[in-house]
């Protein structure tokens, strides 16, 4: 793999980890595990066990790799990890603690904050509505939003522009642009009309279909169009039409501005001012559908599985999320975003609020899948190391 291929999949793969003590589990796709074997315990972690079963070195996961990427939990960089590689040959992992105060085990089937993964459900959401013909593609925004875009925008901007972000429209309100100007916010609200407002009130920073530029305003957006067209509530919408017929039983939205994270979950924190922070409890209700799910590694996986094989978008529609919009440097489609790893073409999401670092990536044939959420303590920073260790494993064969 060339240094170029290493860093566009880690300009994908953001997050941050490194070693410690694991409780790992690996599974072939036929076949009895061996024996588990105790692995040795370090400094304020807890021993954990490793169990392996043989997968076919020509077509599964570098599992030794994978073992040795979640060895050494927890440390500065992260306090726990979740790892679901599936496919061609399947191995799960976890390591690291459920609390740093207890130093109790992570728990393998821990809920946690997804993040911009939220965007595949409302993008899926979106393409479900249109392959029932009430929404149009290709009509814009105001047709189902009315008075949503003031007269600077000049140019019609399409719910297809929304879905692979190249409307132009500029990011809306916040309570900062780090996490250590958000956390003393953490428990207030912004919603996401007055997000929206605030976006939009900046005009339009480019043509639409012009450019392509990631951010969270085009999705708040669709969340706010799915609720007008269905005349029903975008969280209700998601569970209804996805979570339950998908079995995603782990996968909900917070109750209005409820900070919590309901159900098993491992604690996050965050490195403010050099000091480790539990930063768990979070009022992220002005995420919404850009970024407000919480889910399990599991949950996930059947998510991208169930989608790629075309049991939650219609083909036609489905297309929509693997079609890169032709414009310089764009990568995204509706809701995913493209890579190419050893010839492979690899298409995914990633997801990060304070204390929690997930990524959701897949081959379109779904040979290879890769699933996993780390409590980073720098859960929106630079991941390039986390990325050589837990992707490349991951897709190198």
């Amino acid at each position: 793999m060339n240094r170029r291929t290493r860093t566009a999949l880690a300009a994908v793969l953001l997050l941050g980890l490194t070693a410690g003590p694991m409780t790992a589990t690996a599974l072939a796709a036929t076949g009895p595990a061996p024996a588990a074997t105790v692995a040795g315990a370090g400094a304020g972690a807890v021993a954990g066990s490793a169990a392996g079963a043989v997968v076919d070195a020509r077509r599964g996961p570098d599992v030794a790799a994978l073992r040795a990427a979640i060895a050494g939990l927890p440390d500065q960089d992260a306090t726990a990890a979740l790892i679901r590689v599936g496919g061609e040959g399947r191995w799960t992992g976890s390591a690291g603690v459920r609390d740093l105060r207890t130093a109790a085990p992570a728990l393998s089937d821990a809920r946690f904050r997804a993040g911009s993964t939220t965007k595949m459900v409302t993008s899926a959401l979106v393409l479900q509505l249109a392959a029932e013909g009430k929404v149009d593609l290709n009509a814009p925004v105001g047709a189902y939003l009315p008075g949503l875009l003031p007269a600077s925008f000049t140019e019609p901007v399409t719910v297809r522009n929304l879905l692979n972000f190249t409307s132009g429209i500029q990011g809306g309100l916040t309570f900062g642009d780090t996490v250590e100007e958000e956390f003393p916010h953490r428990f207030e609200t912004i919603t996401p009309e007055q997000s929206v407002a605030a976006g939009v009130a900046k005009g339009p920073a480019f043509a639409p279909g012009t450019q392509q530029d990631y951010n969270n305003i085009n999705y708040t957006i669709l969340g706010m169009l799915i609720e007008k067209v269905t005349g029903d509530t975008y969280a209700h919408q998601a569970e209804v039409r996805i979570f339950r017929p998908v079995g995603m039983t782990g996968t909900s939205f917070p109750r209005g501005t409820d900070p919590r994270i309901h159900g098993p979950h491992n604690r996050g924190y965050q490195l403010i001012g050099g000091k480790t922070v539990d930063v768990t409890e979070w009022n992220m209700s002005d995420r919404f559908a850009a970024g407000d799910m919480i889910s399990t590694t599991r949950d996930l996986e059947h998510f991208l599985v169930a989608l790629f094989r075309g049991r939650i978008v219609p083909g036609p529609q489905l297309q929509e999320m693997f079609t890169v919009p032709d414009v310089p440097g764009a990568t995204r489609g509706a809701g995913l975003q493209r890579l190419e790893v050893n010839g492979k073409e690899i298409w995914g999401k990633t997801g990060a609020r304070p204390g929690y670092h997930t990524v959701v990536a897949a081959t379109r044939d779904l040979s290879r899948t890769l699933v996993y959420s780390v409590n980073s303590t720098d859960a929106k920073g630079d991941g390039l190391k986390i990325a050589q260790r837990f992707a490349f494993p991951a897709f190198n064969r």
